[in-house]
């Protein structure tokens, strides 16, 4: 690989002797990681496990993820392992059994699903992208994963200084130069340049800086990127250290995990070298806010809130199986939220601008109500409240087409469609045919004609799950 004369030399200067095997990394094969979701696969698959993640797991090879009706059915998320250590951080650190947490930079979601397994019910966690587009997706990635206590929003950093003292947890994944990215990705090589990471580390100043705020005394900040350049890493936290009252978070490791620690300071930071880990290039840190308001103090403002009427409450209710659960309505819509967050709900919505709360139930029509695609994903879902049907490999594909499907069931109306055994979507069966409910903007746009039945099995081979 064709690294950037300025990069190498830099990291010659960094690892001295351990330079030549860094390099050499460089030419190795990456590998490919998910983290299974608990709450709709309770196996343990015989894969070999990510050390410091629970439900991390490595694949043999590479397989085609776009033909497996679990990836659309958020039975797992492909993340690259060394973002995975966040866990110890949560586990290690959490300052609240049922914290509030906000995930700054979110998109495309793998810390925020991450995240959504980690925390309590009873936890809120909001999860924000700047970029409206990449927002849309982060929403996609959270209601496929399924957790009723998200809030995704769509808000410049600056904005959340407006909650002043709110969250327990702020984790700050900041848009960086993408060297730890450079093993499996030509195009951050291409645009790497020494002027654009000094760019970065200033952007990342202006981000920690707005947020700053909206964390609460005692509070803890998880700061990583994805790069290895002090300037974007230590040294942010000392710059931070210098200009805010923040206490050093130490997290116990394990010497099969291969991570370096390094310092800023007092602060223990923590390095992931390719050539040192089964994973790529990851930087991570943890600080305690030791200074600031130790609760926020707004008013929570219910005037907007719309609770569904009775009869929607009974409808509604009558789909979901936790009991916990309040029933909103927006617009001809009905939401799934916990009852006991709604107070944290409405102070976000006060102050930012929301993509998607909850899980949304469905949308009433003529009186009736229509199951929305996100409540067949969700654990809250009352399977025992629709028929249901489970569809073969050949079956779901088309269904995740859009293409048209042929099924047999004597019951009329809605059904869920299971894929050996979990809920992919919703038909109606409207006696002479089925019209699927699956989003549009969701459907699998690759051309499948040339998978014929031999090449399938090959390629579901892959699939350990």
């Amino acid at each position: 690989m064709n690294l950037p004369d300025t990069f190498v030399q830099r990291m010659s200067c960094i690892l001295g002797n351990e330079i030549d095997s860094f390099l050499q990394s460089f030419e190795q094969e990456t590998n490919t990681s998910i983290r299974i979701n608990p709450a709709k696969f309770d196996r343990k698959p015989d894969l070999k496990p990510v050390e410091y993640c629970r439900t991390g797991y490595f694949l043999p090879q590479r397989p085609l993820f776009t033909i497996d009706p679990f990836f659309h059915s958020g039975v797992y998320y492909v993340q690259e392992s060394s973002s995975m250590f966040l866990e110890q951080a949560i586990r290690q650190a959490l300052p609240d059994p049922h914290p509030v947490v906000l995930d700054l930079c979110a998109s495309p979601g793998g810390k925020s699903t991450h995240l959504a397994s980690l925390l309590s019910p009873d936890s809120l966690l909001i999860s924000n992208e700047v970029i409206r587009p990449r927002a849309q997706v982060l929403s996609e990635n959270l209601k496929k994963w399924g957790n009723p206590n998200t809030v995704v929003t769509n808000n410049d950093p600056r904005d959340f200084a407006r909650l002043e003292g709110f969250f327990d947890v702020l984790v700050v994944d900041a848009p960086c130069s993408g060297e730890g990215l450079f093993r499996r990705d030509e195009k951050a090589v291409a645009e790497w340049s020494d002027s654009n990471a000094q760019l970065c580390a200033q952007r990342q100043k202006r981000i920690l800086a707005d947020a700053w705020p909206a964390l609460k005394e005692g509070g803890l900040l998880v700061y990583s990127t994805c790069t290895f350049n002090p300037e974007e890493d230590e040294n942010n936290i000392k710059w931070l250290n210098e200009s805010n009252s923040i206490g050093p978070v130490a997290l116990e490791l394990q010497g099969s995990w291969g991570i370096t620690v390094t310092g800023a300071g007092e602060f223990p930071c923590y390095r992931f070298y390719p050539h040192k880990v089964n994973g790529e290039g990851f930087f991570i840190a943890v600080v305690r806010k030791t200074s600031g308001k130790k609760q926020y103090h707004g008013k929570t403002d219910k005037k907007n809130l719309l609770r569904a009427s009775k009869q929607e409450k009974l409808t509604a209710a009558s789909l979901i199986k936790d009991e916990n659960q309040e029933i909103l309505k927006f617009e001809d819509s009905l939401l799934s939220f916990p009852a006991n967050l709604i107070d944290g709900l409405m102070t976000v919505k006060q102050q930012l601008r929301i993509v998607h709360a909850g899980v949304k139930v469905g949308q009433i029509i003529d009186n009736k109500i229509t199951p929305a695609h996100e409540l067949a994903l969700s654990p809250i879902l009352n399977r025992n409240a629709f028929p249901e049907i489970d569809i073969t490999l050949n079956e779901a594909l088309k269904f995740l087409k859009r293409d048209e499907i042929k099924l047999f069931s004597g019951n009329k109306g809605w059904n869920l469609l299971s894929y050996r055994g979990i809920p992919m979507g919703w038909v109606k069966n409207l006696g002479n045919r089925f019209n699927s409910a699956f989003p549009k903007e969701w459907r699998i746009r690759m051309n499948l004609d040339d998978f014929n039945e031999e090449r399938l099995k090959q390629e579901m081979a892959k699939f350990p799950l």
